[in-house]
């Protein structure tokens, strides 16, 4: 496992994650899936893994042989005998750093194979001999990468916690580049696409985490999250005529028109990329958990933007401009205004849609009054009590 990216080739364990992923995954068809099975058990096979191929025999996603299970784990423990006598060689006749890069070549060695806990146990004990803060920064990387292959968020938060405080003791620009990229990957999978969007624009001309994934992912994933992030002006300034973006979109399939078509309101255009894009989506290791979500915030920021340009419009006119029916505008907007996600109402008969925008204003006016009587109120009742 590769803490950086300077090879600029992803970190295969991630891409094995993916294909496990892929082969869990009901829309994948059963063809492809041969392939991928036969991807998985070469990957596990060459780096040993025996408690993961235990696991995927256990779960029928491979099928037993148990000599070979009996062949990894000899071979492991062969392994792990060497680099002991590795270490004991260092901590007798080598220095510090020797006895350090001992440490680390184990821990290596169990990320490899897989041994999740004791590869988390082994680099607390090489982050003990460790003491330039730019290589305890590359084990919490390994700490990341461990975690994103297990989707462990509760380590990987931990793990950007700490990779923080280890930057107000120091650190390099390109370190904390590439953990913005890292925590710009966990906000997405865990929701919260603000912030994600916030990180990757960050990353975007600083770009170097190739072990997580490509660049043309890495965009993929910034025009996503920013879409449903992003006001008009920002999403124009930041995204649209970005040109680290403009270089790359073109590659991701749809992608281009999805961003364009919403910012130019051809909605039309939009609707039939944005349909383009629904598969990938649903095949993102990361994003899938979250599929309907992003699916329904899409929509909910398309037909705000129609309807801001309107004090009303009939439901004949919007779904012309979307390319849909009627019937499939009406069940759509219904959904969302009972969500409270659109602020307009529907006259039936008339077959229009009115608006009724909040007054931000006024909102803000009647909250201050509010809050003026609570806090007057909580003095009145100070002063009694300073009274008796």
């Amino acid at each position: 496992m590769n803490g950086g990216g300077e090879d600029g080739k992803q970190q295969p364990h991630l891409v094995l994650a993916h294909k496990l992923f892929l082969l869990s995954h009901s829309d994948v068809d059963d063809l492809a899936k041969v392939d991928l099975r036969a991807d998985v058990f070469a990957a596990v096979k060459s780096d040993d893994m025996a408690a993961l191929y235990e696991s995927l025999a256990a779960d029928g996603v491979l099928e037993t042989d148990a000599a070979l299970l009996a062949e990894m784990r000899a071979r492991i423990d062969e392994e792990i005998r060497k680099l002991d006598e590795k270490i004991a060689d260092a901590e007798e006749n080598l220095g510090e750093s020797e006895v350090r890069e001992a440490h680390l070549a184990k821990s290596l060695y169990f990320i490899r194979v897989g041994e999740k806990e004791k590869a988390l146990e082994q680099l607390k004990v090489t982050e003990g001999k460790t003491v330039a803060v730019g290589q305890k920064m590359d084990l919490v990387f390994y700490t990341l990468q461990i975690g994103l292959f297990y989707m462990d968020f509760d380590l990987i938060s931990k793990s950007i916690d700490k990779a923080k405080n280890l930057f107000e003791e120091g650190g390099d620009w390109e370190r904390k580049n590439r953990l913005k990229v890292y925590e710009g990957l966990y906000c997405m999978a865990t929701r919260n696409f603000k912030k994600a969007a916030s990180l990757f624009l960050d990353s975007i001309s600083t770009f170097t985490t190739y072990e997580l994934f490509t660049y043309d992912t890495f965009i993929f994933y910034t025009v996503l999250t920013s879409v449903i992030s992003l006001d008009r002006v920002s999403l124009k300034q930041k995204v649209v005529d970005a040109p680290e973006i403009l270089a790359v979109i073109g590659k991701v399939p749809h992608l281009s028109e999805f961003l364009n078509s919403l910012y130019n309101c051809q909605y039309k255009s939009f609707f039939i990329a944005f349909s383009g894009l629904t598969e990938p989506i649903k095949l993102e290791r990361y994003l899938q958990p979250h599929f309907r979500y992003y699916m329904r915030e899409v929509r909910t920021v398309v037909y705000s933007q129609f309807l801001e340009s309107y004090k009303s419009v009939t439901m004949e006119a919007m779904a012309a401009a979307f390319g849909v029916t009627v019937d499939f505008i009406d069940q759509e907007l219904s959904r969302f205004i009972a969500a409270g996600k659109l602020h307009c109402k529907i006259d039936k008969v008339a077959g229009v849609l009115e608006t009724n925008r909040p007054d931000a204003r006024n909102a803000f006016y009647q909250a201050t009054i509010k809050q003026g009587d609570f806090l007057l109120n909580r003095i009145q009742k100070l002063s009694r009590v300073i009274d008796l």
